[in-house]
């Protein structure tokens, strides 16, 4: 894809050939580990043109990546970074995230402001030099197979760029694992083998190869086939025991280290009687993109990821529709059929829509077959114009483009950059959901605009990941605040008819990451009817029904509603909240008010608005008076550059961030009762009297979109993984009864299930 992505390194000028712009080099070369701290020198040696007076060279990096940016006036800070001509020519230098065509837009600018170079002449730049004290420059945190200083060259000062040849590169490595991972089936038939797949990861979330260890293997009850450890040897990033077996029942396996420590458990493996069409959960990651759009490496190697070491069943690829160009449609869509296994591994042909917001923001298409035409937000990035009649230039467009062109298709509305806008498109004949979460954040007022407006909605999460880690995306050192989300598809059997046909009927739900088990239904009194497709859009077929599973469309001309919820947590469950559309209607804990004890949970949540630049720094203090922390434990702290620290026995400090999602801590008190708790951050302080904190929050608002600071208390210890709740819905007589649930775990992973239409 080497020559479709030229494109994108800057405004290439036709009259001089890369071959005599000149040429680089990068030392040391090699492997280096994701995330660690080094020194690199690149030489750029001027070809045959030199490079004259204004003239300039940019070394360019991708937008994913989350390395340390350079810097020129602090030789002890991180990134320090020198620049010096061989003859001495005067260089004006900057740093500009976004001063080159995307997805190479990180760009150092190097200018030459007084004499010029001459061929031969070099250009030296240390990053990370270390001599004044600087640590060095700290790697980007996620792997890459070549990762490309870019170097691009304007050598007759026109502002236009040529690539140097042979770009230099080097490869970033995972470091030694430091948490490991299991993964199972969440439903699987009695009777029929399943798989355990467990992995290690380094401290960024990368799977490791360099694990060198025995690990024990426990069940909560007897697996038939599962051994008594499983060894890892270095150069392999899984290991996969096949051929399980076990009767009904819920289980999890443990993974043990050599004192018995438990190092990490699987998510809830409930093993059912096989019956015919019962539905079982698969989950899947659909939204991401690899480096032939905006993100980090190959198509292929993102579709080995998620299959390889991610182990989620279902995929998609989700580049940008203003960057794919023909050739790389076509391998996508080729690719798309060569990964397809069903029963295995399903792929979902598609691109996303990606049209500014004003003329309705991102959406996800996705098609049931490969090979389908691509309806283009714009050509933006692509220089053959041969397809630009088929753009669609508003969401409105790419929906009736869809109906209108009979495409057996799909979409969803997300927030990644730009965001969604359903108040000013949305078409419910192909829009079946909104995406609530990815590693860009958490945003439930996509689905809250979309029931203010009638609209009857799934909810998915996804990554919506540049970092080639689909299934698995984590959020390293950048501005993404969160991990990737997945969705659980509800369905018989995996395959791709079956994910559309889940798709169109709601019959999902959504997580941050986690691979809870999730049952949602309503039961009625009186008999209703029941649809799949929105009988509010045209001639619909619906069925005599007494119950209803999430996502369905029930008319109940009379009679109440039991909304049923079961939920199996991967951690302990701390709350379920109950929504009747933009109502919140109740709070159920899986423990009452007399089994709090001494651990008070401090919550920070919300974003500064939709846009980009969401993000709320909430870097902070806590100081107890007349009391004493025992311990304390983080909530949601992703990237280990932020930290909660204790200082003494009475003071806490952290730096922290949102974007959308909440963060926090558990502090453990010496006194239930006693003393006050003072809380600094930038967005809010406040003083709070430690006998004030109860069962309920305390709820302390800051405006935007959704700031908020919570307080409450918990159990000193909540074994609760399990909840059921059986509440009866007094229904409204006019409009949709939209019901649904967030469940959110101990651990600060959340789930939202596709609400449950009910009218009269």
């Amino acid at each position: 894809m080497e020559g479709s992505q030229n494109q994108f390194l800057g405004n290439i000028s036709g009259n001089i050939a890369p071959e005599v712009a000149g040429s680089a080099t990068i030392t040391p070369s090699g492997s280096v580990e994701a995330g660690s701290y080094a020194t690199f020198t690149l030489v750029y040696t001027a070809g045959f043109y030199g490079i004259d007076d204004s003239g300039s060279i940019k070394i360019v990096s991708r937008f994913a990546s989350d390395q340390s940016k350079p810097q020129f006036d602090d030789p002890k800070a991180p990134g320090y970074a020198t620049v010096t001509a061989s003859n001495n020519a005067k260089l004006e230098v900057r740093y500009d995230p976004k001063g080159n065509v995307r997805p190479w837009d990180r760009t150092l600018y190097i200018k030459v402001v007084n004499g010029f170079m001459k061929e031969g002449d070099t250009i030296t730049v240390v990053f990370g030099e270390k001599s004044g004290g600087s640590p060095g420059m700290r790697l980007q945190t996620f792997c890459e197979d070549t990762f490309e200083f870019q170097v691009l060259v304007d050598a007759i000062a026109t502002y236009t760029y040529v690539p140097v040849p042979d770009q230099p590169a080097i490869a970033i490595v995972p470091g030694p694992p430091e948490t490991w991972r299991a993964v199972a089936p969440t439903t699987h038939p009695a009777g029929e083998p399943f798989r355990l797949s467990i992995k290690g990861e380094d401290k960024w979330g990368n799977p490791s190869d360099k694990a060198d260890a025995t690990l024990r293997v426990k069940a909560s009850a007897p697996v038939d086939g599962l051994p008594e450890a499983v060894t890892f040897s270095p150069g392999r990033f899984a290991e996969i025991v096949e051929g399980l077996t076990a009767e009904p029942g819920i289980y999890r396996i443990e993974l043990l280290g050599d004192g018995g420590e438990r190092l990490a458990i699987t998510n809830p493996i409930r093993i059912v009687e096989k019956t015919e069409g019962g539905l079982l959960h698969f989950w899947g990651d659909a939204h991401g993109q690899s480096e032939e759009t905006i993100g980090t490496g190959s198509a292929r190697g993102y579709f080995e990821f998620g299959r390889d070491k991610a182990f989620i069943d279902v995929i998609g690829h989700q580049g940008n529709d203003f960057q794919i160009t023909k050739q790389f449609w076509a391998e996508l869509n080729a690719m798309m059929g060569e990964f397809d296994e069903p029963g295995r591994y399903v792929t979902l042909p598609g691109y996303e829509w990606s049209g500014n917001t004003f003329l309705g923001g991102d959406r996800n298409v996705f098609y049931m077959r490969e090979d389908r035409p691509i309806y283009r937000s714009s050509h933006a990035l692509i220089n053959d114009h041969s397809d630009i009649e088929t753009d669609c230039g508003t969401a409105a467009d790419l929906f009736e483009k869809l109906i209108e062109n009979k495409e057996d298709a799909v979409c969803l509305a997300h927030c990644g950059g730009r965001y969604a806008d359903v108040k000013v498109a949305h078409d419910g004949r192909v829009e079946k959901s909104v995406e609530v979460h990815s590693s860009w954040g958490t945003f439930e007022w996509i689905l809250q605009d979309a029931l203010e407006m009638g609209y009857r909605v799934g909810t998915v999460c996804n990554s919506d990941g540049h970092k080639g880690r689909p299934g698995a995306s984590y959020p390293g050192s950048s501005k993404f605040g969160a991990v990737g989300g997945l969705t659980c598809f509800l369905t018989p059997e995996l395959t791709r008819a079956a994910i559309f046909d889940c798709y169109r009927k709601r019959h999902h739900y959504g997580t941050t990451g986690n691979r809870m088990i999730l049952d949602v239904t309503a039961s009625f009194g009186t008999e209703g009817q029941l649809y799949h497709d929105d009988p509010a859009l045209g001639a619909a077929e619906g069925r005599a029904a007494r119950e209803a599973m999430m996502g369905d469309i029930v008319h109940l001309p009379s009679g109440g509603a039991t909304l049923k919820i079961h939920a199996t947590g991967s951690a302990p469950i701390e709350r379920i909240d109950i929504f009747n559309g933009l109502e919140h209607i109740a709070t159920h804990r899986p423990f009452s008010e007399a089994d709090i004890g001494s651990r008070i949970r401090v919550v920070w949540e919300g974003a500064e608005y939709r846009g980009r630049f969401r993000q709320v720094i909430w870097d902070g203090e806590a100081t107890l008076s007349g009391n004493k922390i025992l311990k304390a434990s983080p909530i949601n702290f992703f990237n280990p550059d932020k930290t909660l620290e204790r200082d003494g026995d009475n003071r806490l400090v952290w730096s922290a961030l949102t974007t959308g999602n909440f963060g926090g801590f558990d502090a453990w008190l010496g006194d239930a009762a006693a003393g006050m708790l003072e809380i600094k951050t930038p967005v809010i302080t406040e003083s709070v009297s430690i006998d004030s904190i109860g069962f309920e929050d305390t709820v302390f608002d800051a405006g935007k979109l959704g700031r908020k600071l919570r307080l409450f208390r918990l159990p000193d210890e909540n074994s609760h993984f399990e909840m059921t709740i059986e509440q009866d819905i007094a229904l409204r007589d006019k409009g949709d009864n939209a019901l649904f649930v967030r469940v959110t775990q101990e651990d600060g992973n959340q789930a939202w299930s596709s609400p449950i239409y009910i009218f009269r």
